[in-house]
């Protein structure tokens, strides 16, 4: 199981820190994924992260923004969020996932966290 927290009301160009820890076995051989879904928009890629953590992946409007890491031991993984913009508002999923095919693609993730709203204000 996946359960995300750490969302927030914010102001444009503050910061919040998303958490999502795993439990049961085997997390440290799954790639996490984080996404995000605006009210009336498709649920979207924002960033992901490798097994070790030595590879991550960013979605272009959150490139040099917002920062994936994650810690095996204590079986969580870590969305770093700065320069917020009203744009980033939406409710946050962190996923994982066995593969590494098509990072992206929410089709890729077998298991889902029940989300956390972020609410950023201008």
């Amino acid at each position: 199981q996946l359960q995300a927290s750490g969302g927030g009301l914010v102001q444009a160009g503050d910061s919040l820190r998303l958490s999502c820890a795993a439990s049961g076995r085997g997390f440290s051989s799954y790639l996490m994924g984080w996404f995000r879904q605006a009210p009336g928009k498709e649920r979207e890629f924002v960033a992901a992260i490798h097994w070790g953590g030595g590879t991550t992946y960013y979605a272009d409007s959150v490139k040099g923004r917002f920062s994936i890491s994650r810690d095996n031991a204590k079986n969580t993984v870590w969305l770093q969020m700065n320069s917020l913009k009203p744009e980033d508002t939406a409710v946050y999923y962190c996923a994982a996932t066995y593969r590494d095919y098509d990072i992206p693609s929410e089709y890729e993730y077998d298991y889902w966290g029940q989300g956390t709203q972020v609410t950023v204000s201008s």
